[in-house]
């Protein structure tokens, strides 16, 4: 008898597993930049938090914005991060994309120029690499050359180069006199004597930067699924914030980091409830700082707000129900 009632166990045991295997969806979901700003992503992955909430997630990397919200729209990422200049102007165009989490939520961007380069007069006739026009570090330069005295376009020429490592590279070739950039690869450029002009995050910019994007129509359509994205999002960021070695672990992974100070600095940033805060909603104020910056060259921004770009019905699910100060033990 107690034979028999082990195998049955065992039996049982297998059907609960592979039930629970079976009760997981299958989703792509899209990501461009090799930078600290993809963290949460890689945590929510490797830390088994997708697959804890019923998601069998494949994390597909772009190597620009661009391509990913294409792919979303297209429907094979459903799920992207991605920042926001990409995003509100794939709405413009009539794609519908929705923010339904806010990941980073502020600009943590550096402009760094050649050791010689230290004040903005020296950079007049320059160069400043960013990864592509219209993209966030597109934005951060101009959004920072007029406030150190410089009309882009006319006392510097911004240049693409492509993704942060490839502007850094350009950096150290000095292919560039400056460029924008995200950590670690300021901390890197700093190290290695290039000179910092401009602190854009000291500036307190609101801008909606990497968060989870979807569409209306992938929302309409599948919403368990997008729960379950945001869900672990939400607990990716605590994870993130409070499993000091396992933030340590992943961003050394990815970003193949071996100088603990490099890494340490690259992690204390990541985490700053400034730049990514315990309630994920997305930022209506971060959106309209880019619709103000798209309205000087696209009309469609006139009839436009933040919260057509928006549906964040689950992090205030989450919030409300108490769940989200539940994973920092506090009480609401």
């Amino acid at each position: 008898m107690k034979y028999r009632i082990a195998i049955l166990s065992a039996v049982i045991s297998t059907q609960i597993v592979l039930t629970s295997a079976m009760a997981q969806t299958k989703v792509a979901i899209g990501y461009s930049g090799i930078s600290a700003d993809q963290l949460v992503i890689w945590v929510a992955r490797d830390a088994g938090i997708f697959a804890k909430n019923n998601l069998d997630a494949q994390a597909v990397y772009f190597t620009g914005g661009t391509t990913s919200v294409t792919a979303m729209i297209a429907g094979d990422t459903p799920l992207i991060q991605a920042s926001g200049p990409g995003i509100v102007s794939a709405g413009l165009a009539g794609a519908e994309p929705v923010y339904v989490v806010g990941g980073i939520t502020t600009l943590d961007y550096w402009l760094m120029s050649q050791p010689e380069i230290k004040t903005p007069e020296q950079l007049k006739g320059g160069t400043v690499a960013v990864a592509r026009f219209g993209g966030a570090a597109d934005f951060v330069a101009r959004f920072a050359l007029p406030r150190l005295g410089l009309t882009p376009g006319k006392d510097v020429t911004i240049v693409q180069t492509g993704s942060t490592p490839e502007r850094l590279a350009a950096l150290e070739a000095r292919r560039v006199s400056a460029s924008t950039l995200v950590p670690p690869a300021m901390f890197v450029a700093q190290k290695r004597g290039f000179h910092l002009l401009a602190d854009v995050a000291a500036l307190g910019l609101a801008y909606q930067h990497q968060g989870g994007v979807t569409t209306k129509k992938f929302l309409r359509e599948h919403p368990a699924v997008v729960r379950n994205f945001v869900k672990s999002y939400i607990e990716a960021v605590h994870r993130l914030k409070t499993d000091r070695a396992l933030g340590l672990k992943i961003a050394a992974k990815y970003l193949r980091l071996e100088d603990k100070d490099l890494l340490q600095r690259t992690y204390e940033s990541s985490i700053e409830e400034k730049k990514l805060p315990v309630k994920q909603y997305p930022s209506a104020e971060g959106i309209k700082t880019i619709l103000d910056e798209l309205s000087l060259k696209d009309p469609k921004t006139k009839n436009a707000k933040p919260a057509d770009f928006i549906d964040a019905r689950f992090v205030e699910e989450f919030d409300k129900s108490g769940y989200t100060d539940s994973l920092y033990g506090r009480k609401r």
